[in-house]
């Protein structure tokens, strides 16, 4: 059992998505700060990005999920900001070496491109796997 919170948000589009993948990260154990939306009426995925990325800055989380319809706006909104490291993930091999070689602390996903099965494995393999350091701490350092 964790007590660790994952900040989660979506768009419209992964709305539903996000709400599935909120009760997977809660069956783990994790906290869930769920930071928008709560429908599928229409919204812009940055502001959702942003919403992630202020709670891992602030220290409200550790970690993020990240759901818009492709994954893709969502993870590029988010890594404007300084230290956060989005990536979207459509397996459980580019979770883990995300993790490894990136410390990568915000999966993104698609919800109109992934299945529920794939993306709740390669978030599980997201938050088991701790980064690696070593050679990739000197690669880290290049991002600020």
């Amino acid at each position: 059992m964790t007590s660790e919170t994952i900040a989660v948000a979506s768009d419209h589009a992964g709305f539903k998505f996000k709400e599935k993948l909120k009760d997977v990260l809660e069956g783990m154990g994790y906290t869930v700060l769920d930071l928008g939306t709560y429908s599928e009426l229409s919204v812009d995925y940055p502001d959702f990005a942003d919403a992630v990325a202020h709670a891992l800055e602030n220290g409200s989380a550790k970690r993020g999920v990240a759901v818009c319809g492709t994954g893709t706006g969502i993870a590029l909104a988010a890594n404007r900001h300084r230290n956060v490291r989005a990536v979207v993930c459509h397996n459980t091999t580019e979770a883990r070496l995300a993790r490894q070689h990136n410390d990568a602390n915000v999966i993104a996903f698609g919800a109109r491109t992934m299945g529920i099965e794939t993306s709740t494995d390669a978030l599980k393999a997201f938050l088991e796997t701790e980064f690696e350091g070593g050679r990739h701490i000197r690669r880290l350092a290049k991002y600020s």
